[in-house]
């Protein structure tokens, strides 16, 4: 087996993992009961490509959402 760190001692190595986990269980996953494994991992899904990734705002991209992040990044581009 494979330690999950990069470096002897290091803990924030898992830091952006840990935080995407812990996201996911504070705002989807312990607010609701699963009928089937099919019905969690569907939620789950729908959870990381349909909100997480392109409308949940985040501090590092200025409160922006990704898609909001990356529009505004094209827009300087092309006025360069």
């Amino acid at each position: 087996l494979e330690g999950s760190m990069s470096r002897r001692g290091n803990c924030h190595d898992n830091a952006v993992a840990e935080s995407f986990f812990q996201l996911l269980k504070r705002e989807r996953i312990k607010k609701k009961i699963y009928g089937t494994r099919e019905e969690a991992r569907s939620d789950i899904f729908d959870y990381i490509e349909m909100f997480y990734n392109s409308k949940r705002r985040h501090g590092s991209s200025e409160q922006m959402s990704p898609t909001e992040y990356e529009n505004q990044y094209y827009q300087r581009l092309g006025s360069v």
